[in-house]
């Protein structure tokens, strides 16, 4: 009989699902990619992926309790920095 092991590999998702999870398109999720404001993935083989952890990590850099928050985070808009200024 087969053991199940008590703890499951990360569950990765590819692009179109990574967007459904975080409520936005696939494009803007692309454009964050390509101006390096969005989650970390992974590329396997020529395959992007994120893992759900790193998800959710970027999308409670965003949270706020209410408009005046002092602290409350920010999740840039998908694009490039000023001239110059990339990170």
């Amino acid at each position: 009989m087969l053991e199940i092991p008590a703890t499951l590999p990360a569950r990765f998702l590819r692009t179109p699902e990574a967007a459904r999870f975080l409520g936005v398109s696939c494009r803007t999720l692309e454009r964050h990619r390509t101006f390096g404001t969005g989650p970390r993935y992974r590329k396997l083989g020529g395959r992007i992926v994120y893992k759900i952890a790193e998800l959710q990590a970027w999308a409670d850099q965003g949270l706020r309790r209410s408009t005046t928050d002092p602290d409350g985070g920010f999740i840039p808009l998908p694009k490039a920095p000023a001239q110059g200024r990339w990170p």
